[in-house]
């Protein structure tokens, strides 16, 4: 079965998405920046921990190390990502948007992103049927620009995130990478505001992680099905 290495695991999105594919047979790595409770949560789950924090060069090499010394890789689902608030909690908006809350944003979301997925391009090469998840966001869509969600810098680093998706996907034909948007979950990353439990947002997630070389790649998905760019 597939060996898989999920980003940001140790709760929200991530934890479920890794319960789900151990469930299915998955060698599941979950990827944590915070060690007691990525080893909490890998325990809980009967996951492997892996120390990942994926706004830096040392952790990421570590952890591909550590990945590749037990036999490689399958499957790698880029979850990790942040949004960035006021002291208040308050969305920052586009009057308070500054250069710094943007470099933050995208320095995990973004560059992190890049980061590992460069790192560990080696070893899903290697692979029989290497797939990517990268867990991108409906206020991405530029189809759909203008409404909802009030922020700038988690919408426009998703967007990227998107394009990220298409050309890697261009770049590497036999690897079905796509990118997915789960739907406006309760999790920490939004103050548990969101609508959906992580149970229903993590749903394309694992289905998408599970794609058969003959999958979609380059695509843009929610649980119905493909949405616009």
């Amino acid at each position: 079965m597939a060996t898989t290495l999920i980003t940001g695991a140790n709760k929200g999105l991530g934890y479920e998405t890794a319960r789900r594919l151990l469930a299915a047979g998955h060698t599941v790595y979950l990827g944590a920046r915070n060690t007691d409770r990525g080893m909490a949560a890998a325990s809980e789950l009967g996951a492997r921990f892996v120390h990942l924090d994926v706004t830096d060069d040392a952790s990421v090499a570590a952890a591909v190390a550590t990945v590749e010394a037990a036999g490689g890789l399958d499957v790698l689902v880029n979850n990790a990502g942040i949004e960035v608030r006021s002291p208040e909690g308050e969305i920052v908006r586009a009057a308070e948007l500054t250069a710094d809350v943007m470099r933050e944003v995208f320095e995990a979301n973004v560059l992190g992103l890049v980061r590992v997925t460069h790192a560990f391009l080696p070893l899903l090469e290697r692979s029989a049927a290497p797939v990517m998840v990268n867990v991108s966001s409906g206020t991405a869509s530029l189809a759909q620009a203008g409404k909802g969600y009030p922020g700038v810098a988690y919408p426009v680093s998703k967007t990227a995130v998107n394009m990220l998706t298409v050309q890697f996907a261009k770049a590497f034909p036999r690897m079905r990478i796509n990118a997915v948007e789960p739907g406006y979950t309760a999790t920490d990353l939004n103050r548990h505001e969101g609508t959906q439990t992580v149970e229903q947002g993590a749903e394309i997630i694992v289905r998408m992680a599970q794609l058969s070389p003959d999958g979609p790649t380059g695509g843009f998905f929610d649980a119905a099905g493909p949405i616009p760019w």
